[in-house]
């Protein structure tokens, strides 16, 4: 490739860059109003014009080399060959439409104007009937296969994983978990502005066991029994500040419920089906809900948010 016919297609190139990447994000814009305004169909005048100007610009473009694209030999060939340039570039803006779409990033505002330019300057290249122009053409084309259909996708997957992440975190003060008793297992947790759920049951599907803990900001300046008491309910709060709470049930049955200030919160365990010391245990367990636990739980889908 000599230095006259690389300056040629450089300069060719760079014109039909800058053409289109002030063109369409223009075109664009104009879609939007139109379709905004006067509904969808409006919108296919404003597309036939901004086409017209485009192979125009693109015709306009193809003249430095047309002694070294041979489709840019001529005017016919010329406007045959910026057709099927805009046509092709078209088809790379529509694909990165639907990446940015599916929240690829594709940069500022301002890199996603250059970047509008970018097919057309790519399917423009394999035109040229130079080696390396052609390779390089290939290469950015894989390299925008590639990106936005995999590394960009990936990347958009983690920052949505990210800031489901950091909402469920909100309120990290309530976020506090026990060791789940024995032969019990986590089985679904609710994340609200002012509680945190945790309901543990049993790992076996013919053994019915359930408690529930639940983590929330302290209702009152200190635990306390209800006044006046109520008919069948035990209700009493030691020198610590912990209140227990046990209700009669039918069939002989109770359910005990202990509650205890923990740092910043108010933390309730309940249950009917394990005995008060192993209500207790579970409450001496509590540790900050880590990472792993939390990812664990967004995996199996076993945890919920509510605004």
């Amino acid at each position: 490739m000599t230095h006259g016919r690389g300056a040629l297609t450089a300069l060719h190139l760079l014109l039909v860059w800058a053409a289109m990447a002030l063109v369409m994000p223009a075109l664009g814009s104009g879609l939007l109003v139109a379709a905004w305004v006067a509904g969808a169909g409006a919108a296919v005048p404003v597309f036939a014009l901004g086409a017209l100007l485009s192979v125009g610009l693109l015709v306009a473009a193809g003249v430095p080399v047309r002694t070294v694209v041979p489709m840019c030999g001529s005017m016919p060939r010329r406007l045959g060959w910026a057709a099927l340039v805009f046509g092709l570039g078209t088809l790379g803006i529509l694909a990165g439409l639907a990446a940015y779409g599916a929240d690829v990033d594709l940069g500022s505002a301002r890199i996603r104007i250059a970047l509008a330019g970018v097919p057309y300057a790519v399917a423009a290249a394999f035109f040229v009937p130079i080696r390396w122009v052609r390779l390089g053409a290939v290469a950015a084309l894989a390299a925008a296969v590639a990106y936005g259909g995999f590394v960009g996708p990936d990347q958009a997957q983690q920052r949505r994983h990210a800031a489901e992440v950091a909402r469920y975190r909100e309120h990290p003060e309530l976020l506090y978990a026990g060791a789940a008793p024995s032969g019990m297992e986590v089985s679904r947790a609710e994340v609200g502005p002012a509680h945190f759920i945790v309901e543990y049951r049993s790992v076996r599907q013919d053994v019915f066991a359930y408690v529930g803990l639940t983590v929330r900001s302290p209702l009152t300046p200190a635990p306390r029994c209800p006044e006046p008491a109520e008919d069948g309910v035990t209700c009493t709060v030691d020198e610590r500040g912990e209140k227990r709470t046990v209700r009669d049930l039918s069939g002989g049955e109770r359910e005990v419920v202990l509650v205890r200030r923990h740092r910043d919160a108010e933390v309730e365990v309940s249950g009917r089906t394990l005995d008060e010391g192993g209500l207790r245990r579970l409450l001496d367990s509590l540790q900050p809900l880590s990472d792993e636990e939390l990812e664990k739980l967004m995996r199996e889908g076993k945890i919920n948010r509510i605004p």
